[in-house]
């Protein structure tokens, strides 16, 4: 029976890979156990290739990858850019784990180069934030929508979106075809903004 590979600490992690990428990360922190490194957008994809294939990194397997809206992070104080695109990598081979985060440069236009061409599984990952944020992936080959209909307009997952929606769809007996109508729902807040406090849970 083979052993299974120890599992590095945070802090091993967190070392080896600000040794690794050196000057492109922007920063690196270590928070709940877990490792975050952010890259500027100009260097994500090499920086990715990096983490891939460095030895004491080999991350040679994306988990998750997925945008985020920071629009109204921290109750409206954050003054970043407002798109980021993290991503989960994971080492089979080391047994080790890193957070990568990269912010779009442009607000109007997010832009970020696509790591398909590192790790395959990126290709439905890379399309999910496209079509929800409106990320754009430079070099994906087949970018468009994934979970919306065809004809859908904006983008759900952004926080200025509608929870209700622009518009609806329905089967119309008449014109025996569905058809696209606004939307007849009243806006509405049904869950409430919860700030927990810190260490909630017992978590630092």
């Amino acid at each position: 029976m083979i052993p299974a590979p120890v599992c590095p600490t945070p802090e091993a992690v967190r070392d080896v890979v600000a040794a690794t990428l050196g000057d492109k990360a922007k920063s690196i922190t270590l928070k709940l156990g877990e490792v975050t490194v952010v890259v500027a957008a100009k260097d994500y994809h090499e920086a990715a290739r990096t983490l891939r294939d460095a030895p004491g990194c080999q991350f040679e397997q994306l988990m998750d990858l997925c945008g985020v809206d920071y629009s109204e992070y921290g109750m409206g104080t954050w003054d970043g850019p407002r798109f980021a695109v993290t991503s989960h990598l994971l080492s089979v081979s080391l047994n080790q784990r890193v957070r990568l985060r990269v912010f779009c440069p442009d607000d109007d236009l997010p832009v970020v180069a696509s790591v398909m061409d590192l790790w395959s599984a990126a290709n439905w990952f890379e399309r999910e934030a496209f079509d929800l944020f409106g990320i754009v992936f430079e070099g994906h080959d087949d970018l468009r929508r994934i979970l919306t209909d065809y004809g859908f307009i904006g983008h759900p997952f952004r926080k200025d979106f509608p929870v209700s929606g622009h518009v609806e769809m329905r089967y119309d007996p008449e014109k025996k075809r569905v058809i696209y109508q606004p939307v007849t729902i009243e806006p509405r807040e049904i869950t409430p903004r919860i700030i927990r406090e810190e260490k909630y849970g017992g978590l630092q």
